[in-house]
């Protein structure tokens, strides 16, 4: 029996020599190796890299200068990059200083291909980030990120082109300048792209509000692969906004192949939102479940791609439960599944060949960017106690009191009562310090450190009011705490520098508590 089996054993390991020392002879004839084909990125690096290394940036001529920055005109377009192919942008690195305190939306970043005249890629410049509504949030994730509390953003996606590439981003505020506009571009010029190429798309679209029925996400005809969601949501309820399933229908299915179960879960999260960023999936902005409190979830196909013959259609519904935020806390639930109509915006990526760009209209920057009114704090009343270095620094005004409980306080005007969202933004330093806000004598959370290694300007949510018409006293106290960033030889410390406010009146807006008015007239 033994010898049995060790003959088996001898006639296998003699089998399995023949098949390598065939496939060392085969790979020897081919020129080949026994590297595996797909390494990875780092495997990769191991082998020849059969192109040229090219880059388009915003570098000066002079190469002795140091203004390595484009501006960008009122309505105004800078082409960042108008090439000849084959080839494959691989990077694209940029962060902009304006005082348009919407220019992520206001920006948007276009691409042809192959001379068509109309873009494959037609997206806000923030949203394409994966962070909507105009803010600027920190992440990382594989494909995109950004970093310098969300000024400078970074893009890893492929985007080959055989006969030519032209990029571009257009300023669509009519009467604010982009100031510096920094940019990388880096690309392959390839001798030549394997027929099954396909070429990278991103397509922006919005709702405000979302209207009834499931929110279109992306329809597309062609052959490719959908490789990403970037989806955002200025509430106009309060309550769970994302109880909505996802569908996607391949190649002209009357049923959705691909059913969800709940936004949060498409996103990969689960009984709600909270802010967090890994490779393939995340949520960059997160304010809570009231009315005004905004959203953006970003969601990568990488390593599932869906594939798709003819065409694809994806949507998502937008239910979610209601709140009468008026009602006594044991009558506050309306329901827990009603279709809401919240301000919804979505960006679909995904490869396809041939290149197709949208056939609706791109919404204009007035539809893109809510109704607002920026106050700017050195054009408002303000008072210090002790009124020591006080510095109006167009447009922003700096408190050094030399104390650590010094005060300072801003007046502004709401003409009419209603339901306002307030924002600031603040210039964190090393010079900052800790402070309480409080508005009309109301404690805005807890104590702020604005301190910070360097200087950084920061949006700060200040949370969502009902205002009566007439002065509203915006206040900050120092409460004695010194900054976790302070040092030795600062300059000074236990500052503060305010640039301005941003109101946002909600209950104007169309689509505000709809859902609750249909179900509980007032």
């Amino acid at each position: 029996m033994l010898s049995i089996l060790q003959g088996k054993i001898v006639a296998r390991t003699l089998f399995y020599v023949g098949l390598m020392a065939a496939a060392t002879s085969a790979m020897a004839v081919s020129g080949t190796d026994a590297r595996p084909t797909d390494a990875g990125a780092l495997g990769n690096l191991t082998r020849w890299q059969p192109y040229e290394a090219r880059r388009e940036s915003s570098s000066h001529p002079d190469l002795t200068r140091n203004g390595d920055a484009w501006p960008i005109e009122p309505g105004g377009t800078i082409v960042l990059m108008e090439e000849e192919g084959p080839g494959i942008i691989t990077h694209f690195w940029n962060t902009v200083g304006a005082l348009d305190p919407f220019y992520a939306r206001s920006l948007v970043l276009r691409i042809y291909y192959d001379g068509m005249e109309t873009p494959s890629v037609e997206v806000p410049l923030g949203d394409f980030f994966a962070v909507g509504h105009g803010a600027e949030r920190q992440f990382t994730s594989l494909p995109v990120a950004t970093s310098s509390n969300g000024r400078s953003r970074v893009c890893y996606w492929q985007m080959p082109f055989r006969k030519s590439i032209k990029v571009t981003v257009t300023n669509e505020n009519e009467a604010m300048r982009v100031d510096s506009f920094y940019f990388y571009l880096n690309w392959r010029k390839m001798i030549t792209l394997s027929d099954d190429t396909k070429y990278f798309h991103a397509r922006y679209r919005q709702e405000h509000p979302a209207q009834p029925g499931n929110y279109e996400i992306l329809r597309t005809e062609g052959t490719g692969h959908y490789v990403g969601t970037v989806l955002s949501a200025l509430q106009m309820e309060t309550g769970w906004f994302g109880e909505g399933d996802d569908f996607f229908y391949i190649d002209g299915a009357e049923l959705p192949q691909l059913r969800g179960t709940g936004t949060e879960d498409y996103f990969n999260d689960s009984w709600g939102f909270r802010e967090f960023s890994t490779p393939y999936h995340g949520v960059t902005l997160y304010d809570g479940v009231l009315t005004g409190d905004m959203v953006t979830a970003y969601r990568w196909h990488i390593v599932d791609p869906i594939p798709f013959k003819e065409s694809l259609y994806l949507e998502i519904e937008h239910k979610g439960s209601i709140f009468d935020d008026e009602a006594p806390v044991i009558d506050m639930e309306v329901g827990g599944f009603i279709e809401r109509h919240d301000w919804f915006s979505s960006v679909a990526f995904w490869y396809q060949y041939p290149p197709v760009s949208a056939t609706e209209p791109f919404p204009t920057r007035e539809e893109r960017v809510p109704p607002h009114t920026m106050l700017m704090a050195s054009e408002l009343n303000f008072r210090a106690d002790p009124p020591l270095l006080v510095l109006p620094m167009e447009p922003a005004v700096a408190y050094l009191p030399g104390i650590s409980t010094g005060q300072i306080e801003f007046d502004f005007e709401i003409e009419e009562a209603g339901r306002y969202r307030l924002d600031g933004v603040f210039m964190f330093s090393l010079m900052g310090g800790v402070y309480q806000a409080y508005l009309n004598d109301k404690p805005i959370g807890g104590p702020r450190d604005f301190g910070a290694i360097g200087m950084d300007p920061v949006w700060v949510h200040l949370d969502t009011y009902d205002f009566k018409a007439g002065t509203q006293v915006l206040k900050f106290v120092g409460i004695d705490q010194p900054s976790k960033f302070r040092r030795n030889l600062a300059p000074a410390q236990d500052g503060l520098a305010v640039v301005g406010f941003r109101l946002m009146r909600l209950d104007t807006m169309e689509g505000y508590q709809k859902a609750l008015r249909e179900k509980r007239p007032r």
